[in-house]
């Protein structure tokens, strides 16, 4: 269906329930909602200067009239897809031009089949995020989030980067400031419930506390994701990756999240997966993008110098020296600043005048996790590149490390998909660890 059949059809369903035609405006809304516009968006496209709020109220008064004519909540977050499922309902017809529709046909209820409960109206669990009390400037990853989620209807979406960058942060912003885009949004932790068949019963008994429970779960897991417009979060993914291996890779009893994955990608619905790792997903990776309606957000520390008046550090070239050592990560900028005015005097010089970097306990505490969870190959490169003052070739690292040529590009490519590596491009492709890793990392020689 195109737009054009979209607006044949919902100007006579609006003229059967009003006895009047769409008007202009009521047009450009269709066509804008049908290209996934946000109300500011049409605002600005639509000629005769309407506000965003004004946009809005209209588009509401809309979708009361289609309601009411479709017996079925029409919303912004369900437009396209509920017209769409109209469209193609064995209840709609045309006839001699005429639109006939019955949304409430006559059934004939036995008594072995009760009528099953629809839920409506928005469901929301976030009971498991964070509460946002400060948030650092993510405009244009949120402006991304929004054009995946909003305009493309992105079915699987992966947020990643170290820990404490603010991956979580800046999905739960974004929910804050979309929450009526979905019909149910429900937020999960993997570290509070590992098992995804717990995970499913949770989420299909939140939207209808009285579904009755049946196997396969991921059946009826899509069948509500079909129902529903559901954006499903998955916190902490890293957690179902098994520790001392290359990253990525699914502990055993986690295999379901990998037909998950899949089938999440695969099987006609209106919802989307998001899920919010430290580590890439091996899998995700393999799935062709060209095939696969997949995105990843990679998460990077800052690289303004509004972080660094944020933390008290100001705009001297020595605080943009630390806002580089320690990779633009807001948690660390803020204890770098409060080690330098409790143990400095505020002098950033005091700082430089250390004949390393400083790793703070928090520092160090992650630090050993991420190099706990390392595999024997990657834990022997990091060991060495540790050690060197300048980037190191992978040839170079070949002739110096007893590793297969095999353990030496997975362990390099591991590592990278942890965001623990960096590479330099010159004559020679050469790899570096990242600067705070790496001196956690030189310490334990």
């Amino acid at each position: 269906m195109n737009v054009t059949e979209m607006l044949q059809f919902i100007d006579r369903l609006v003229e059967n329930q009003t006895g009047k035609h769409l008007d202009d405006l009521q047009k450009n809304i269709v066509q804008g909602l049908w290209e996934g516009k946000t109300y500011q968006q049409m605002a600005e496209d639509i000629p005769g200067r309407y506000s965003e709020n004004y946009i809005g109220d209209e588009s509401r008064k809309l979708f009361k009239v289609l309601s009411d004519a479709l017996g079925d909540e029409v919303k912004k977050a369900n437009f396209c897809w509920t017209l769409e499922r109209a469209v193609n309902s064995p209840l709609v017809g045309l006839v001699n031009g005429d639109l006939t529709w019955c949304p409430h046909p006559d059934r004939q209820t036995t008594s072995t089949e009760a009528p099953k409960p629809t839920p409506t109206g928005p469901n929301h669990d976030l009971s498991l995020a964070p509460k946002i009390r400060t948030f650092c400037d993510r405009t244009t990853e949120l402006s991304t989030l929004s054009h995946w989620l909003c305009n493309q209807n992105i079915p699987l979406i992966s947020v990643v980067g170290i820990a404490g960058i603010g991956k979580t942060t800046l999905v739960k912003r974004w929910i804050d400031l979309n929450l009526e885009e979905f019909d149910t949004i429900i937020w999960k932790s993997i570290p509070f419930s590992p098992s995804l068949n717990t995970i499913i019963e949770d989420i299909l008994t939140t939207v209808n506390p009285d579904t009755l429970l049946t196997h396969p779960l991921l059946t009826q897991l899509f069948q509500l994701l079909r129902d529903r417009r559901c954006l499903l979060v998955l916190d902490d993914f890293q957690h179902i990756f098994i520790p001392g291996q290359l990253a990525g890779h699914y502990k055993p009893e986690a295999q379901d999240y990998h037909t998950l994955l899949t089938k999440i990608t695969e099987i006609d619905h209106q919802s989307t997966l998001l899920v919010i790792s430290q580590e890439k997903n091996q899998q995700m990776m393999a799935l062709d993008a060209e095939l696969y309606p997949i995105k990843c957000l990679e998460l990077g520390g800052f690289d303004s110098t509004e972080l660094l008046k944020g933390v008290g550090l100001g705009e001297s070239d020595s605080a943009l020296q630390i806002l580089k050592n320690y990779e633009g990560h807001p948690i660390y900028l803020k204890q770098i600043s409060s080690l330098i005015q409790t143990l400095f005097s505020g002098n950033i010089a005091e700082l430089f005048a250390e004949d390393h970097l400083i790793l703070t306990q928090t520092m160090q505490t992650r630090m050993k996790t991420c190099f706990n969870r390392l595999s024997p190959p990657e834990q022997q490169i990091a060991l060495h590149l540790s050690q060197s003052a300048l980037p190191i070739s992978r040839e170079q690292l070949r002739a110096d490390l007893s590793l297969s040529s095999t353990d030496l590009i997975n362990g390099l490519d591991s590592l990278k998909r942890r965001f623990l590596l960096t590479s330099i491009e010159t004559e020679r492709i050469a790899f570096n660890l990242s600067p705070i890793f790496r001196e956690y990392v030189r310490s334990l020689s």
